[in-house]
């Protein structure tokens, strides 16, 4: 092993102890780890699948790159990530093409050919709990022995912190795909100039479900939010909704479309000055033809005392509250929520958070946010973050907190 090689299996040891001694949050620290590994490596992707022994299957909380895995459960001792549950024995495969021992990975059936990979068990001092995967370095070399090494060390760190810190896995609960986006692209075109936003998005979204979208500015956040709205028409790819598909809808089919099947809650409150908050929420439910009525939706935000109020008579937590409440009114499968505390200070930020969260364990209701406040994706049930125009991670939150819970 050469000096530059030792250094920097110290180095990452030493920075996954670090993360996983400092950080709380046991999610937290298991993303951490499986970063600094991709990092170190130098890969196209890698995930953590935690092993359920009550159902017997492999479930990925966390998976880094551009495929989605949520959905996915591994029978243990299927596949490369089952076998290495299931035996407790590390596999690195230089060419997996060429490697008749195992039947591939995840990766290779959700978009993502696998060609090189390392895979290492989870152990606690009794059993497998999981396993640690990456797959195909970005420079296209084969992995080597003391890579393999790394991983083993790191992933015995994990280990050894979920003991310490307990974790109860139970992830076998059915979950029913209610959007999917698949190889989704967006391509602007400014004269003779074209910007590709979004390149090959790939995700599904669950009922019943809270999903918060990170990402820095100009990543393809937005866009995405907005072809899933029906906003801003897809250049390529395909969007499906409760099994109907919308990837190139009519003018009428759009609009139909958002009317049942989509819910709007933006930054900008977007309310009519002239009418009060309850005409404001039956104009809206007006459009549709099986809507809460408005008075139910105005009671679900707690507003039954400001619903003959003007927008200008209420405080900006007030109008949003509004704003949600047109939103639910139509009964929509999904709603999307752009930055809608981006504009509130703290205080009225975790009230309109709270409406929020009642919505969807009580109705429901799936709910999609964009935020730059990273710390209201603890309240989320999945992560996701986009880089560049591409899904770059996706977290499964194994215990999701509460509004009240929050603090920045």
């Amino acid at each position: 092993m050469k000096m530059t090689d030792n250094l920097k299996l110290y180095e990452a040891t030493w920075k996954t102890m670090s993360q996983l001694l400092e950080v709380e949050d046991l999610d937290e620290a298991l993303a951490g780890s499986l970063e600094i590994i991709v990092k170190e490596l130098n890969c196209e992707a890698g995930a953590i699948w935690l092993l359920d022994k009550d159902a017997s299957h492999l479930s990925s909380i966390y998976q880094i790159g551009p495929v989605d895995l949520s959905n996915i459960s591994i029978e243990n001792g299927i596949g490369i990530e089952g076998q290495v549950a299931k035996t407790g024995k590390s596999v690195m495969i230089g060419d997996l093409s060429a490697d008749k021992s195992f039947d591939g990975t995840v990766f290779d059936d959700n978009g993502l050919t696998a060609k090189t990979v390392i895979c290492v068990p989870l152990r606690n001092i009794r059993d497998v709990i999981g396993c640690f995967i990456v797959v195909n370095k970005k420079n296209g070399e084969n992995f080597d022995k003391d890579e393999l090494t790394l991983c083993e060390h790191i992933s015995n760190l994990a280990a050894m912190t979920i003991a310490e810190k307990g974790l109860d896995v139970h992830l076998d609960e059915d979950k029913e795909v209610l959007a999917s986006l698949r190889n989704v692209t967006k391509v602007y075109k400014i004269g003779d100039n074209t910007n590709t936003v979004l390149k090959g998005i790939n995700l599904d979204i669950y009922r019943n479900e809270f999903v918060v979208i990170l990402g820095e500015s100009g990543c393809g956040k937005s866009t995405m939010m907005n072809i899933i709205g029906g906003m801003d028409p897809l250049t390529s790819g395909s969007l499906t909704v409760e099994g109907k598909d919308f990837s190139n809808p009519s003018d009428a089919e759009l609009t139909d479309y958002r009317r049942k099947y989509i819910g709007f809650i933006f930054q900008q409150y977007n309310l009519m000055p002239n009418l009060t908050a309850l005409e404001n929420v039956r104009f809206i439910a007006e459009l549709v033809d099986d809507p809460m009525s408005p008075e139910e939706a105005i009671d679900k935000v707690r507003l039954t005392d400001r619903k003959d109020n003007y927008p200008g008579q209420m405080s900006g937590g007030q109008q949003q509250r509004v704003s949600i409440a047109r939103a639910i009114v139509k009964r929509p499968s999904l709603i999307l929520a752009d930055e809608p505390t981006a504009a509130l200070d703290y205080v009225t930020s975790i009230e309109v958070l709270q409406v929020i969260e009642d919505i969807i364990r009580n109705k429901g209701t799936t709910v999609m946010m964009v935020t730059h406040n990273p710390e209201i994706a603890k309240m989320a049930d999945r992560v996701i973050k986009l880089r560049s125009g591409k899904i770059a991670s996706v977290k499964r939150n194994l215990k999701p907190l509460h509004a009240t819970e929050l603090v920045w």
